[in-house]
C-alpha cells in the first residue's frame, strides 16, 4: 500500500569530518510532482540525493522512501541521474538496456528504444564514440524509462547546452510516472522553473524553504529566479581599505 508521502526526512544530518553537510534535514514530499531542490554549489543538494538514494548513510536522524527506510525496496521504486556518467565506454546501447532490463522490472524498454530513435541514437552505437551530451541524453532516457515512486535527478542541465536542456526538460515532463515524483537539483533555476510545482531551497545544508511554485508567485510577484537571487544573494567582503577582495 502506498504511502501519501514518497520522501520523509526527520532531523536528516550528515558529516564529513566535522563539517555538517546536511544540517537537521525535515522534508515531506508528496506524490505526483516536479520538485526543485535548489541551492548554491556546495549546499547540500547531492549529499541529500544520495542519502535518499541509499549511497550514502546520515550520521543520524531518519530517511524514508515510500514509507520504508533506505534499502532493497527503495532502490527498486527510485531512479536515480547522477551528475557524472557512469557506464563504461566499452558498452552499447543494447548493452545497457539489457543491464537495466534485468536490474529494474520497471524499466520499458520499448520507450527507451523509441526515445532514442527521435534522438537518433542507434542501438549498437558505443558510448566511447558519442559526444557528452549524448552520453547524457542516454542515460536520462534510461532513468524516465522507468516507472518509478521517485526520480532523483542531480544537476541534469548542468554543462549542456540551451536547445540539449530543453530536450531534457521536455523528456522529464513527456516521460515521468504521474504517479511518483520527480526531484531535480540544479543551481540553474531560470531554466527550469517553468516545469516546477515546489521549490526547496537548500543553503549550507538547512532547508530553508520548502513552498508551491503558484504560491510564492502570488506572494511576492516575482520569478522563482528572482527569489532565488534575493534568497542566496551573497554581501561583497570589504577589505581594510574599503575596496572588494
Amino acid at each position: 500500500m502506498k504511502t501519501e508521502l514518497v520522501v520523509e526526512c526527520r532531523d536528516l544530518t550528515k558529516n564529513f569530518s566535522g563539517v555538517k553537510a546536511l544540517d537537521c534535514v525535515d522534508l515531506q514530499l508528496g506524490r505526483g510532482k516536479i520538485i526543485g531542490l535548489l541551492g548554491p554549489n556546495g549546499s547540500g543538494k547531492t549529499t541529500l540525493i544520495k542519502i535518499l538514494n541509499g549511497l550514502l548513510e546520515p550520521t543520524f536522524g531518519e530517511v524514508l522512501i515510500d514509507g520504508e527506510h533506505p534499502g532493497v525496496h527503495t532502490k527498486s521504486v527510485i531512479s536515480y541521474l547522477p551528475d557524472k556518467t557512469y557506464f563504461a565506454d566499452w558498452m552499447k546501447v543494447n548493452d545497457i538496456f539489457d543491464m537495466f532490463g534485468d536490474f529494474y522490472k520497471d524499466f520499458d524498454r520499448e520507450k527507451a528504444e523509441m526515445m532514442c530513435a527521435s534522438m537518433g541514437i542507434g542501438l549498437k552505437d558505443k558510448l566511447k564514440t558519442m559526444s557528452k551530451g549524448t552520453k547524457e541524453k542516454v542515460q536520462l532516457i534510461l532513468v524516465m524509462s522507468r516507472r518509478a515512486q521517485l526520480y532523483l535527478l542531480d544537476e541534469p542541465i548542468a554543462g549542456v547546452d540551451p536547445a540539449a536542456r530543453d530536450y531534457i526538460l521536455t523528456t522529464i515532463i513527456n516521460n515521468y510516472n504521474e504517479e511518483g515524483t520527480v526531484v531535480i537539483s540544479t543551481h540553474l533555476i531560470s531554466d527550469i522553473e517553468r516545469i516546477l510545482d515546489e521549490v526547496v531551497f537548500i543553503k549550507n545544508g538547512v532547508i530553508v524553504r520548502h513552498e508551491a511554485v503558484d504560491d510564492i508567485k502570488e506572494k511576492e510577484g516575482k520569478s522563482i529566479d528572482d527569489v532565488f537571487k534575493d534568497t542566496f544573494r551573497m554581501v561583497p567582503f570589504m577589505g581594510v581599505n574599503g575596496y572588494d577582495r
